[in-house]
């Protein structure tokens, strides 16, 4: 059980309407809202199940009227002072939330089974959340405020969520009263309070310290070591505690503690188990918001007695969150921590190691500091989920070309029986796999085979998909190559062929594949990849670079003229390129995305684009070239792209699939994505998505709501045209193009 004190996001006013309070359950995603009086008196409850058995039961619909009007009268409810073992027997599968009131019936708390996250600030601490890392300052600021203010700015830039902190009253701490001169002290006694005697902030030192930490956009929290401390913490307005290990067995602290409703952070360094068994107890009995960190109070922690297994014990004694609060050297540990499933990290931080203090030693400095949150960032994005494996782009594109493929050996007419003898096992990977041998064996052939052709998936399907004409509101086309637009061309009806080339393309003569005009205008989507690995970037801080960038689009511009004779709806074809701005080993810090908009006009400028248009298209955060992974920068944020199409009037090709990832990675709205970019849009790249780098899959095979991007795309750039941009869709003759297109024509 949970006792939360927190009521802003649970409660409404009665007199507020029922459309209010249904935004509020919303927001608080707890599917509850209490409803109060001026006074505060609790009225009703109202969940999202009253509602809709409410709604069911009306025949006009006024939401505006007063939520008290249906909010549920018959509630079960406890005294704020009842024994929490009672309140604890009141919940059921139905009962969720207990409202805590007053002697005068307010609304003061409510009891609540123990839920799966814990929110201190504005972030949440979960399985699924980014791990929130502490950068400890401690005492570290040695006293003065300056120092505590510069610790403060290197744990923002190192990229730390929050800047910890330790107030202590000496006088009320320690039986001497604090006296750093007691020479009845023992040895370790007497240098921590000389330490401390001289290197503690002043409550109002320590005040500003938090006010600058909130300045700069970091969370400020602090360790109360006495109740004195904690009142001052508190009339503050601390977010949440931190329980030293060294009070952690310190039951009437914890009791104090509690009584705030802050989420209190626990270290159990020099507790026992039993010891640490009894603190949870006392947390859970009291209703507790609690995270567990294992910590070895050693200065520094020799690694044989870290013990990070003990994580998995730790979560299961805590029944709560766990994180690791490092005291060790490096940066190693803490990064391992969190594949154990950490989801707090606090490591001491420094400007200087060999200050006076004994945290100096084993604390980080900014640069190891922030070397650690990059490895904490890179593991989990690593760690991915226990889901079932999928294969990411990459193994995709590997598997095309490393792995084999089933072939026929021989010519077979449709309906003729498939045996074992024609099929072999050839590269490359792009047709059905070696392991479905023994389901061809048998089948009648549901298509004519030449021999050489590749079997695929949709030979050992009940049904197929047939090419036919189609019908939508916009032009249409299809993604060909030089060698298949003859063989695609004849089975439907498009009002464009878009050309995707490779570099070996750019060699061709055009008139061995070009022999008569064809009524269709026509896209060119130039190559990425060119002679000798070169990957087209027109924004390369290295001018040689990108002067060969240069000369390899004009080479792709002048093929896109010299094709225009052949299409008789051709006026101004578009060329759709990567334009480049990629980075190998991180994403480039947002104020330097400009330069390189600029070296992008710059080499735009250089070109003989005379009769045709060059449309950026827009780009997904990890983009797939030949020799892996990168960082794309430019393009993705639909701000940078209305700026740029806006003041230089260019236009975008509206890549769908690589957009909503790039939103998908940034916490972007889609929607107002495409209310952005819609307008700025000549032509659109349709395919679903998913996750961060799934691009290119079937329409519907991912996550994307086409219906709703068609009324989208219906709104802002209803006269772009659009291909189905299908990763490996032109296999079996097109067949991934013809799906999509079924299944979008009932969309678009």
């Amino acid at each position: 059980m949970l006792i939360d004190r927190n009521l802003s996001k649970y409660i409404i006013f009665a007199e507020d309407s029922i459309l209010n309070a249904l935004q509020k359950i919303s927001d608080n995603k707890s599917r509850i809202i209490f409803s109060v009086t001026e006074s505060g008196v609790l009225e009703g409850i109202l969940t999202d199940g009253d509602f809709r058995r409410w709604l069911i039961g009306q025949n006009t619909i006024d939401l505006n009227q007063s939520v008290a009007t249906i909010s549920n009268k018959q509630y079960k409810y406890a005294a704020f002072d009842e024994d929490p073992e009672k309140i604890r027997t009141y919940f059921s599968e139905q009962i969720e939330y207990i409202p805590l009131l007053d002697h005068n019936d307010r609304l003061v708390a409510i009891a609540r089974k123990r839920p799966n996250e814990i929110q201190i600030g504005s972030f949440i601490i979960n399985k699924d959340a980014p791990t929130f890392i502490i950068a400890e300052i401690g005492n570290n600021h040695n006293g003065s405020l300056e120092l505590a203010k510069k610790l403060i700015d290197e744990a923002v830039k190192a990229g730390a969520n929050c800047a910890k902190f330790q107030l202590r009253s000496l006088k009320a701490l320690y039986h001497n009263a604090g006296d750093a001169n007691d020479a009845s002290e023992d040895l370790g006694s007497q240098y921590t309070l000389d330490l401390l005697s001289r290197f503690q902030l002043s409550p109002q030192e320590m005040l500003e310290a938090f006010d600058y930490c909130q300045e700069q956009g970091i969370l400020p929290l602090c360790t109360p070591w006495d109740l004195e401390s904690l009142n001052i913490l508190e009339n503050y307005g601390m977010k949440a505690y931190k329980v030293a290990s060294a009070d952690l067995t310190n039951h009437e602290l914890l009791k104090a503690l509690v009584k705030t409703g802050k989420p209190l952070i626990c270290s159990t360094g020099m507790s026992t188990e039993t010891e640490i068994i009894e603190s949870v107890q006392l947390l859970q009995r009291l209703g507790a918001m609690y995270i567990l960190l294992h910590c070895n109070s050693t200065y520094p922690a020799p690694f044989k007695d870290v013990n990070l297994n003990y994580l998995t014990r730790l979560k299961e004694l805590g029944d709560c969150p766990i994180g690791y609060s490092g005291h060790e050297r490096g940066i190693n540990v803490a990064i391992a921590a969190v594949a154990k499933g950490a989801k707090v990290i606090e490591k001491h931080f420094t400007l200087d190691k060999s200050m006076e203090g004994n945290d100096h030693k084993v604390s980080l400095l900014p640069e190891e500091f922030k070397a650690m949150i990059e490895g904490i960032r890179q593991v989990e994005e690593a760690l991915g989920t226990q889901g079932e494996r999928r294969l990411s782009q990459g193994e995709l594109m590997n598997r095309e070309t490393l792995a084999k493929s089933l072939i026929i050996n021989c010519n077979l007419k449709q309906g003729q029986m498939i045996t074992q003898e024609m099929i072999e096992i050839k590269s490359p990977g792009k047709g059905l796999q070696p392991n479905r041998k023994q389901e061809l064996i048998g089948k009648r052939a549901k298509r004519a085979f030449k021999t050489g052709d590749f079997f695929f998936l949709s030979d050992l399907e009940e049904t197929q998909v047939k090419p036919r004409n189609y019908t939508f509101k916009r032009p249409w086309g299809l993604p060909v190559r030089y060698h298949d637009f003859k063989v695609l061309l004849p089975k439907s009806n498009p009002d464009l062929l878009e050309f995707h080339l490779s570099y070996k393309d750019l060699e061709q003569n055009i008139n061995e594949y070009f022999d008569q005009p064809y009524d269709l205008d026509f896209v060119v989507h130039s190559p990425e990849l060119f002679a000798g690995d070169h990957v087209l970037d027109l924004c390369s801080f290295d001018a040689e670079y990108r002067q060969h960038s240069i000369e390899e689009l004009q080479r792709v511009i002048n093929i896109t003229q010299s094709l225009i004779s052949f299409f008789k709806k051709a006026s101004r074809p578009l060329i759709v390129t990567n334009i480049g701005g990629f980075t190998n080993d991180a994403p480039l810090a947002v104020i330097k995305r400009q330069k390189l908009y600029d070296l992008l006009l710059d080499s735009l400028a250089k070109l003989d684009a005379d009769g045709v248009e060059i449309i950026p298209q827009t780009m997904p955060p990890f983009p797939w070239h030949f020799g892996g992974q990168r960082y794309h920068n430019l393009f993705v944020d639909p701000d940078d792209i209305t700026k740029f199409c806006s003041e230089n009037s260019y236009r975008v090709c509206l890549d769908i699939s690589h957009s909503k990832l790039a939103c998908n990675h940034h916490n972007l709205s889609f929607k107002e994505f495409i209310e952005r970019v819609g307008p700025y849009t000549s032509h659109l790249h349709i395919a679903d998505a998913q996750g961060l780098d799934g691009e290119g899959l079937q329409i519907g095979e991912g996550e994307l709501d086409f219906p709703a991007l068609a009324e989208y795309l219906a709104k802002t750039s209803p006269n772009a045209s659009f291909i189905p941009e299908i990763w490996q869709g032109h296999k079996n003759e097109g067949e991934g193009f013809w799906i999509a297109l079924e299944r979008l024509e009932t969309i678009l």
